[in-house]
């Protein structure tokens, strides 16, 4: 993140791909990716032992209570292997998975022990089952889900009248062990979505894509097939025409040939220059792609891709620009950014001439010291080539980054009525 110091205007530093999303994020795993660094499963463990906290209510009890030293070793095995089995189910269902039966073992020893050390020890080590009840709500199917929860909760409420507990005690471990599976199953349910629309935007960014190359091979089909079917027919002519020596002729088609060639290769390059020009569809799904990987939200209104049906290739394409390196500097240099807003917005001048305008905001910490860099360089010039200009900045309130790109919106005029034609009036 960069700003010029003899200019207020700021701008981020310079990049042209906005596809380091996993460089960023490598740190924070996204919900419902798999796990795929050493990093990221230490996160995950990090954040799941904040949540072992409740075990401080069995480990007060062995430190403060009068037990026998017999039944502290218990109680200090059982809650070691409690949360050696806890851990390991997280760690192996994260990175490699395991089998639905292995996972059903664990919970059942988790239970098995939080029962033992609970009629041991007493009521304190009714805390274990709310972690039971979690797990079970991980490894349940989810239409069997609040049955076992319920059951753990019927468990929990037994357990607690054998050891003679205090109703309130049973009351809330029972209620908590429940709503918190609950919870997890709601959770589940969450990432397996968050999973699915991430695919969706893969596959339309895919889709977009291989639609992108159907014009390229349709375009360049319609054009080489009448430009090569012309030049075999003149190329037969030109050779008629030798073997008859009619050599004027003969040059003549020669001329035609090299003519139509020379056109062929002009539409073929311009064909290949749509094809490589992005679009707002396409950035707009990458975009997504780029900016969730980089725990970024993403705002935008359905309709923005197609806010501007007859602008220009060549404008549209320079806002496309303007999204991709817009993102790029979110992703890279958006230090604290959580949101990115794109909107579609146009513009009139003191001259009259109208304007598309693309803004592009996030909410970060906003730029620091620095040089102009050469991304957001770039992107004026392409701006310049077709008459539009760059605007960067603050957001609003001084917080975050903003990049404003606006090109103009050229209307086509109606064509001149020939001399002589008769215009067709009312009546």
């Amino acid at each position: 993140m960069m700003i010029d110091t003899s200019d207020t205007r700021q701008v981020h530093g310079p990049d042209e791909h906005p596809d380091a999303g996993p460089a960023r994020a490598s740190f924070m795993n996204v919900p419902g990716s798999p796990v795929e660094t050493r990093r990221q499963l230490l996160v995950k463990i990090a954040w799941m032992l904040l949540w072992m906290i409740y075990l401080a209510y069995p480990v007060s009890r062995l430190v403060n209570g009068d037990d026998s030293a017999g039944a502290r070793v218990l109680g200090w095995g059982c809650l070691a292997f409690f949360v050696a089995g806890y851990v390991l189910l997280v760690i192996f269902r994260s990175t490699r998975g395991m089998r639905p039966r292995a996972c059903q073992a664990v919970v059942a020893a988790m239970v098995v022990l939080a029962t033992t050390s609970s009629f041991v020890l007493g009521e304190a080590f009714l805390t274990l089952f709310i972690y039971a009840s979690v797990c079970a709500a991980i490894i349940a199917p989810a239409r069997y889900a609040v049955r076992a929860l319920a059951g753990m909760a019927a468990l929990i409420a037994a357990v607690g009248l054998l050891i003679h507990a205090s109703m309130d005690n049973i009351a809330t471990f029972a209620l908590s062990g429940f709503l918190s599976g609950v919870a997890m199953t709601g959770l589940q349910r969450l990432v397996a979505t968050m999973k699915e629309l991430r695919e969706a935007r893969a596959a339309v960014a895919h889709l977009a894509a291989s639609e992108e190359r159907l014009r390229l091979a349709r375009d360049l089909h319609d054009l080489l097939g009448h430009s090569l079917s012309l030049i075999t027919l003149k190329s037969e002519l030109a050779g008629r025409f030798m073997d008859a020596g009619k050599d004027e002729a003969a040059r003549a088609q020669v001329a035609d040939i090299e003519q139509v060639a020379r056109q062929s290769l002009i539409d073929v390059r311009e064909a290949v220059t749509g094809f490589r020009r992005p679009t707002l569809p396409v950035e707009l799904a990458a975009a997504r792609t780029a900016l969730a990987a980089a725990q970024v939200r993403l705002e935008a209104a359905p309709e923005l891709a197609d806010s501007w049906p007859g602008l220009a290739n060549e404008e549209a394409g320079a806002l496309a620009w303007a999204l991709r390196e817009a993102v790029t500097n979110v992703v890279r240099h958006g230090e604290g950014a959580t949101v990115c807003t794109v909107t579609a917005d146009e513009s009139w001048e003191a001259s009259g001439e109208r304007y598309a305008v693309l803004e592009i905001v996030d909410d970060g910490q906003g730029p620091g010291k620095s040089q102009p860099g050469n991304g957001l360089s770039g992107l004026d010039e392409r701006l310049a080539l077709v008459g539009g200009r760059l605007e960067t900045g603050p957001g609003e309130r001084g917080r975050g980054f903003r990049v404003r790109a606006s090109v103009p919106l050229r209307t086509v005029a109606a064509p001149e009525p020939e001399a002589g034609s008769v215009q067709a009036g009312p009546g």
